[in-house]
């Protein structure tokens, strides 16, 4: 009954300051004379939460009544978290154990920590395009889309634009011409235009304005839709398939990763080599025969 009590004094100040009232005034008024922090929010035992750290766990996004609700939750949290680990403290028997753990785990978090920086700094994370391309022709069954690819001319133009027969015998011939009308006709009348004839874009993405969109693309065809409000017409040049091969722009981030990876890989396992042979012939290593 004293634990709730105090939560629910401590909750309450909280809650309060964050509806608009100073935190600061209403602690300092209702910190028990004992209490050796002005700023504290709530004690458990020798622990203390302090306005700043619960300050810190609230978003300034939320409004005022989600922010009474996530300050009384964590404060909740809070109290459980401490009241368990001191009884798992005191009931605990192989402490030996979990501090073996926890300096195993310190060890690791170290050794990680100084590869990152050793990797950052001798290698970086740049790697010219040569290579990158000459991985990607040399791998190329390894990079597969699962999702089909397009180049081509995306319009989409309100139903009641003029020149629609224009636009639209425009968006069939793909000429640099045409390309000019159409980019001059897009500026006053298109709601979306897209020239993608020199880069792969995702079919499934860009045919998320589409209506009715087709299952699968076609190279070398037009396609035309039209509902209440837009005309829709969609020039595909070229096609790739779910299942072919993904091309170099599209693999190009992978190919990146794949390879970075691959040099960290050499790099720490040639470190740790030269390590181990400096310290063996330095006498810093010494095996004893049983």
């Amino acid at each position: 009954m004293l634990l709730q009590k105090k939560l629910n004094k401590y909750s309450n100040l909280v809650l309060r300051s964050l509806a608009g009232i100073s935190l600061f005034c209403l602690i300092a008024a209702c910190t028990p004379a004992s209490g050796k922090r002005s700023d504290a929010v709530v004690q458990v035992g020798k622990y203390i939460l302090t306005r700043t750290e619960l300050d810190e766990t609230l978003s300034p996004f939320l409004t005022s009544e989600d922010s009474i609700l996530a300050a009384e939750h964590f404060i909740r949290v809070w109290i459980n978290d401490h009241l368990l680990y001191d009884i798992a403290q005191k009931n605990i028997a192989d402490k030996n154990a979990i501090d073996q753990l926890v300096e195993n785990y310190r060890r690791s978090l170290i050794i990680y920590q100084y590869q990152e920086e050793l990797v950052d700094e001798k290698l970086g994370k740049n790697i010219a395009e040569r290579e990158l391309r000459n991985y990607y022709e040399e791998n190329k069954e390894l990079f597969k889309l699962d999702r089909p690819l397009i180049k081509g001319l995306f319009l989409r133009v309100p139903i009641e634009a003029p020149n629609i027969d224009k636009a639209r015998a425009w968006c069939k011939k793909l000429s640099p011409a045409s390309i000019n009308n159409l980019e001059k006709y897009s500026v006053q009348y298109a709601a979306n235009f897209d020239f993608f004839e020199n880069k792969w874009l995702d079919f499934n993405e860009l045919m998320n304005t589409y209506p009715n969109p087709p299952a699968t693309p076609k190279k070398d065809t037009f396609y035309e839709q039209h509902d209440n409000k837009y005309y829709y017409f969609l020039n595909i040049s070229d096609c790739l398939l779910s299942g072919d091969n993904a091309p170099f722009q599209y693999a190009e981030t992978v190919v990146k990763e794949l390879l970075i990876n691959r040099k960290r890989i050499d790099f720490l396992r040639k470190t740790e080599e030269d390590l181990y042979n400096k310290a063996l012939h330095s006498g810093q290593i010494t095996f004893y025969n049983e």
